[in-house]
């Protein structure tokens, strides 16, 4: 629903292109957006690129005010013991959402976190005008940006009709813009 209301757009590392610099597309967003979220499991605390790299600069930028941390547990693990463990995680408790009986409470307390930190009251945090957040990169298998992590999900007739209309949405909206570029550094074509 946050981002059906506009309140949030999401981006995660799939989003790069085909032929992108990984390093540098990443580091750009994570340069741009206001919230960041960390998906945190054993193989995020391994990972030397999720960890080591964008993890620390995004905690630099949340320590200068310029955005904000939300830690997302995801698996138990030992978070602890990590910079990060200072900060307020969800969901609620810094439970792991795989100890929840119910894996749609947990990331419905996900979910009201982040909206909570989107739309700040008087005297919250930081703003901007562009609420943008960010899952951490996933954990390395073969190339940086490569994701290894899973949920299982089920999908029904509806989130496939669902799907289809953004997918076309999505399609249509990459060609209507191609075709202005194309017109924009092409003049009489």
């Amino acid at each position: 629903m946050l981002k059906r209301q506009g309140i949030v757009s999401v981006w995660h590392d799939r989003r790069l292109w085909v032929g992108s610099e990984i390093d540098k597309g990443i580091s750009g967003e994570i340069e741009s957006v206001d919230i960041i979220l960390l998906l945190v499991s054993p193989d995020f605390l391994a990972s030397d690129y999720c960890y080591g790299v964008k993890m620390m600069r995004a905690l630099q930028r949340h320590e200068n005010g310029e955005a904000r941390v939300i830690p997302v547990i995801l698996r138990p693990c030992d978070w602890h013991h990590t910079p990060f463990s200072k900060l307020l995680a969800a969901p609620k408790d810094g439970k792991p959402v795989t100890r929840w009986t119910d894996r749609d409470e947990a990331y419905l307390d996900v979910a009201n976190a982040i909206r909570q930190v989107a739309q700040p009251g008087p005297g919250a945090g930081p703003t901007t005008s562009a609420r943008q957040p960010i899952a951490a990169p996933s954990p390395i298998t073969t190339s940086p940006g490569s994701s290894n992590l899973r949920l299982r999900k089920t999908f029904t007739e509806h989130d496939r009709d669902v799907f289809l209309d953004e997918a076309f949405a999505f399609m249509a909206r990459l060609f209507e813009n191609s075709l202005e570029e194309l017109k924009a550094r092409n003049p009489g074509y």
